[in-house]
């Protein structure tokens, strides 16, 4: 809601054109080339319901069940849609939301009323998605993501009233260098991940831009982004755990992973274009 008030704000902008920008000739608005810079917010929300996965044998088949020596379910006590506070399942931090920023080029060729473009973005967010799972030891186990740096490439398409004013959609493919983390209170295991991942997917969305003079415009964009991530693996080995320990009874060891691959975050952002 907050986002279609501002762009609603942006559009009754327009509505009242400056005096400078009267004797402006407007059709040749949004057409031709430009380049942008913006910042603004990243929102990561809960993903509720997601879990960690394991797989006790190796077999490259993740959902098996983490049993103790007695048969219990070791990680019986569940899972948390964030980062752990402690090493029981109580109060997790939310998702981290954060700041945003970019550049851009693009294209757009006019026809009329209407505005069909292309855009290349390069940026970063630092917004970060959580989840935790706890065993009956007590231990937590954090798994954590955000994006050293984000791109992405795609259309939009748009309809500008006589110039001045542009409103469009858009969207397009996206990637992203995943930053991933793996934290534990878990000191008798020992725990290998592979890092840095690459994720590829999507983004789509809207806004509005306004011209404020014959090359400058000021614009508000929202965009949804859905980045998949289903690389990174955390390899739990002996350390100086007995072979009885949960983790090493079906095979010597266990990896484990993220339920969810998708990293979804949605942003609000200005930007401030020039045209050449």
């Amino acid at each position: 809601m907050k986002t279609l008030s501002l762009l609603a704000v942006l559009a009754a902008s327009t509505v009242a054109v400056p005096a400078f920008a009267q004797d402006r000739d407007t059709s040749q608005d949004f057409n031709g080339p430009y380049i942008s810079i913006g910042g603004g917010g990243t929102l990561q929300g809960n993903d509720n319901g997601e879990t960690v996965l394991f797989d006790t044998n190796r077999d490259g088949t993740y959902g098996d069940q983490v049993t103790t020596v007695g048969g219990a379910n070791a990680f019986s006590t569940g899972f948390c849609n964030g980062a752990a506070t402690s090493s029981a399942n109580r109060n997790c931090r939310n998702d981290k939301d954060g700041p945003e920023y970019f550049g851009r080029l693009g294209f757009d060729k006019r026809m009329g009323n209407f505005v069909l473009g292309a855009v290349i973005e390069g940026g970063r967010s630092v917004a970060r998605d959580s989840v935790t799972a706890f065993s009956t030891t007590p231990a937590s186990y954090t798994f954590s993501r955000e994006a050293d740096y984000q791109a992405n490439a795609r259309l939009r398409a748009g309809y500008t009233p006589g110039g001045g004013a542009l409103f469009y959609v858009t969207g397009g493919g996206a990637y992203a260098r995943l930053d991933n983390r793996f934290s534990t209170s878990n000191g008798a295991n020992s725990f290998a991940d592979n890092g840095k991942t690459n994720g590829w997917g999507y983004t789509a969305g809207g806004g509005a831009e306004v011209m404020v003079t014959n090359n400058i415009a000021l614009g508000l964009e929202y965009l949804y982004t859905d980045i998949k991530d289903n690389d990174f693996v955390v390899n739990v080995g002996p350390g100086t755990a007995p072979a009885t320990n949960p983790f090493l009874l079906n095979g010597g060891g266990t990896d484990m992973k993220r339920s969810s691959d998708n990293f979804r975050t949605h942003s609000v952002r200005g930007t401030l274009s020039f045209r050449f």
